[in-house]
This record gives structure tokens, C-alpha cells and sequence, in this order.
């Protein structure tokens, strides 16, 4: 049996702002940090990345409901991880994270992965299956996040598609979308095109004839000329000498 996470993470209050204290931060193991909310002011804190990735672990990962501890607070506050920055050059270490207050009793929007079932028809047939979407965003309550929405392909056949108002919501989860788009379609496989080159008939229209052939040129010289059996051209005449009187 899998060990269960903790996911209460202590976080401290920070009063400096901007490039400077954020480097200290980071200089000290911490990141810097922000807590927004529907209904207080946002707060500015530091958290300890490798406590937060810890708590993260777990299959709902950046979906996880965090418990924060904030110093100098009487009640925790339960969170999301809204957004977050990582480094650049090794796109690993933590530089800056965004968490969104929530209750238990108002309905948030988070990003679910699409998951794909079974082997369409189509693809036995032939077809290829192509996945447009990888995320839905749903609204649900905070302690009814699925982990993951699984949708059936086994019966697409070929140049058929399932979109999103085709799907199967969890109990407690909505999706909200203003456009039935795509979310998975078996694709006709393109077909390739060979192409075979004619071999030109001797004496055909712009192809050299050989020498002698019927419909070849007639030679203008030279040693092809002279092969051919025409008569070589004549050389310039030598100057007569002057007649001695």
C-alpha cells in the first residue's frame, strides 16, 4: 500500500520585493512566492522548493490541495499551485510560484489531462489516431479534482472523430466550453504516390537521335562528319606566287 503524501507545506511571510530579495531568497534555498485569493489581499511569501515538490508527488501533482502554514497565522489556508517559473538553462530549479486560495465550498477551474482508452476500429483498418487535445479545463469543487479524464476510442473507425460534448463528466466536475472541438479523430493515412519515368523512343521529339539514324541531322563536320561519310570541309586556299616576268 502506497505511503500517503503530506501535503502541508510551511511557508513564511516576506516584506521585499523585486530582482534583489528574490536573489537572496534563492541564495538562502528559498522561493519566492505569492498567494492570491477571491477574498484578502494577495500575500507574498517564501517556500522551501524541496518541501513543495514533495508534497507535489503525488498523482494529482500541480492539482494537489495543499495545506499552507503561514507564519504568524492562526488558521492554515488551503491552496493550488496556479502557475510556476523554473530556470531556463537547466528547466528544473524553481524561481517563482503562484498558489490560488480556495473553499471547500466554491467551485475552482483546473487543467485534467485527457487520457485515451482502448484501439479504435479505424486504426486496425488502417487509420491513424491523432489526439488534439491533452488537457480540459474543469470546474469542480476543490475536494472533487479528478485525476484524470478517460476517454473510449475502441469504436472510431476511420475518418471519425469524438468531441468534447461527447464526454462523460465525473460526478462533480462540469466542463464549460463555447466550441464542440475536436478531442480525438482517426486520420486517413496519406497515401504515397510513385512515380515511374518513361523510358523516350529513339528519334522522339527532343531526344538525340545517333549519328546516321533516320531523322538525325545531317553532320557539319569534323571528325563525327567525317565518320558519317561527309566529305570534309575544305581548308583555306595556300597564296599563289607572283608570276616572274
Amino acid at each position: 500500500m502506497a505511503q500517503a503524501i503530506d501535503t502541508t507545506v510551511a511557508v513564511m511571510r516576506r516584506d521585499g520585493r523585486g530582482k534583489g530579495p528574490a536573489r537572496r531568497l534563492r541564495v538562502q534555498g528559498l522561493v519566492p512566492a505569492v498567494v492570491y485569493s477571491r477574498h484578502r489581499e494577495p500575500l507574498s511569501i517564501s517556500v522551501d522548493p524541496k518541501r513543495l515538490r514533495e508534497a507535489l508527488a503525488g498523482e494529482a501533482r500541480f492539482n494537489t490541495l495543499l495545506t499552507l502554514k503561514v507564519d504568524g497565522e492562526d488558521g492554515d489556508r488551503l491552496a493550488l499551485v496556479k502557475d510556476h517559473q523554473v530556470d531556463p538553462i537547466d528547466q528544473k530549479s524553481l524561481l517563482h510560484v503562484d498558489f490560488l486560495e480556495v473553499h471547500m465550498d466554491e467551485k475552482i477551474r483546473v487543467e485534467i489531462p485527457v487520457v485515451l482508452d482502448g484501439k479504435p476500429v479505424g486504426v486496425v483498418e488502417g487509420g491513424i489516431l491523432q489526439q488534439n487535445t491533452r488537457f480540459l479545463q474543469v470546474h469542480c469543487l476543490p475536494n472533487k479534482i479528478p485525476k484524470e479524464i478517460r476517454v473510449d476510442v475502441s469504436h472510431l473507425k476511420v475518418a471519425q472523430s469524438i468531441h468534447v460534448s461527447e464526454l462523460k463528466m465525473p460526478e462533480g466536475a462540469e466542463l464549460k466550453f463555447t466550441k464542440n472541438f475536436t478531442i480525438a479523430v482517426v486520420a486517413i493515412p496519406e497515401k504515397e504516390e510513385v512515380v515511374v519515368a518513361a523510358a523516350a523512343p529513339v528519334g522522339a521529339e527532343g531526344a538525340a537521335a545517333a549519328p546516321g539514324a533516320p531523322g538525325a541531322p545531317a553532320p557539319t563536320g569534323g571528325p563525327a562528319a567525317a565518320a558519317a561519310g561527309a566529305p570534309a570541309a575544305a581548308g583555306k586556299p595556300e597564296a599563289k606566287g607572283k608570276e616572274k616576268k
